[in-house]
């Protein structure tokens, strides 16, 4: 297997309303994934609208105006295929993996609820998905230990006014307040042919995507008043940390430190990307052996450190730690900025590089194993950077990377004054 490049052929073309059109041929297995980035995410959404992406996440599949509620599912899980949609701070994207006799049905069934959604919009389908949407933050934020960590975690790096200051579950009274025509209006504006990338891999030809893309999508209007996100690549100075301690039910102290670094897709985040390796990822770093096989003060399965591959403003890493029985949050605290200190002045051995760019190597080629995680990285590139084919560029990008490199990053960009820290402690019990 190489380790760079992306050894398949893309061919793109764009439809004169704007959409792009991207294809990459793999003749390997009858299959194909259809993959539809939609440039809107929570950066996108203004004071008061917060939560808006992310319920269209869910109102896309409420039926469209050639299709009934709950039929766009029951097509492609029939056919034999399976689908989702995901939404974050940068984008929204739909998603599917079909057999290749029904690559047609799945990009009538996209472009239908592309173009066809507001039509169809009732405010009972509205509503039944705003309680879907208040029960998600319920069950994955609210109602279980530490899960809204990520809640907390955007404000502490991100001051009030920037697009990554709140989170894409968004605000249940925005949601609460806003009416049908502001909703309308919303998908209106951004789900746009010219705002979206229409990506296919599979068993299938260049020539037929883009004819059936031209055929179902090609009528579709463009939008020429796309409101662009407001510039999130400067954070103004907060004057010191960050820091929140929150006394909670949970079962242990959690400990989470956090920095801004550069956007995904640049070459300082490539850094960051090979330095969150060596810091958390598994049992040969840092953290894991230091905390949890050496002073044994953290949880072996509960301790690591990652960066967030945001691509509009400096991205964040988080390091974090769940104690051990007896431990306090203050020695938990402690031996986490200690180890994240001295990737500073500790250097990076040959051994941990190595280690940490077999591990993104791996990473990488399991990504590329699937029509569908092809489909979605050549989506993104499309859309971040304008080039499916720079996605070729990521793993050379780390595997680039030098101790060096490293040190001057964590020193420049790590330190104390910088950093957001978000401290978990038990209620004491009676």
């Amino acid at each position: 297997m190489p380790d760079s490049g992306y050894p398949w052929p893309i061919e793109t073309t764009r439809l004169d309303n704007g959409l792009r059109v991207v294809v990459s041929e793999d003749r390997t297995a009858p299959a194909v994934a259809v993959n539809l980035w939609y440039d809107v995410g929570s950066r996108h959404e203004p004071e008061g609208q917060t939560g808006f992406a992310h319920l269209f996440e869910h109102l896309m599949f409420e039926g469209s105006v050639n299709v009934a509620k709950t039929e766009h599912m029951k097509l492609i899980q029939g056919s034999g295929g399976s689908l989702n949609a995901t939404t974050n701070p940068d984008r929204t994207n739909y998603f599917e993996t079909v057999p290749a006799e029904h690559l047609e049905l799945a990009l009538w069934l996209e472009a239908d609820r592309m173009g066809g959604l507001v039509p169809a919009l009732t405010q009972e389908t509205l509503d039944n998905q705003r309680d879907v949407v208040k029960n998600e933050r319920r069950q994955r934020y609210e109602n279980v230990p530490y899960g809204d960590a990520w809640l907390r975690l955007l404000p502490l790096l991100y001051p009030p006014g920037h697009p990554y200051h709140h989170a894409t579950i968004g605000s249940m009274a925005d949601l609460n307040a806003a009416d049908l025509a502001t909703f309308q209006a919303f998908h209106s504006t951004y789900y746009a042919p010219n705002n979206a990338v229409l990506t296919v891999v599979g068993d299938t030809t260049a020539a037929e995507v883009f004819a059936l893309a031209d055929k179902y999508f090609g009528a579709l209007p463009p939008r020429d008043d796309i409101r662009a996100a407001p510039d999130g690549r400067t954070v103004p100075a907060g004057g010191g940390p960050a820091v929140e301690t929150v006394t909670t039910d949970v079962p242990a102290p959690r400990v989470y430190v956090a920095h801004r670094t550069h956007p995904f897709g640049t070459p300082g985040y490539d850094v960051t990307t090979v330095l969150a390796t060596v810091l958390g990822s598994g049992r040969g770093s840092r953290l894991y052996q230091r905390l949890a096989d050496g002073e044994r003060i953290a949880q072996p399965d509960l301790v690591g450190a990652y960066g967030v591959d945001l691509a509009h403003g400096p991205a964040p890493l988080i390091a974090t730690a769940t104690a051990r029985p007896g431990v306090s949050g203050d020695r938990l605290r402690e031996g986490l900025t200690e180890v994240v200190d001295e990737l500073a002045t500790v250097p990076v051995t040959a051994a941990e590089l190595d280690r940490a760019k077999a591990l993104l190597t791996t990473m990488w080629w399991r990504q590329m194993s699937t029509v569908d995680g092809r489909a979605d990285t050549l989506g993104r590139y499309a859309t971040q950077f304008g080039d499916p084919a720079r996605a070729g560029e990521r793993l050379p990008a780390w595997l680039a990377v030098t101790a060096e490199q490293i040190a001057e990053q964590a020193a420049e960009l790590l330190g104390a004054a910088d950093r957001a820290t978000l401290t978990y402690l038990p209620e004491e019990k009676s």
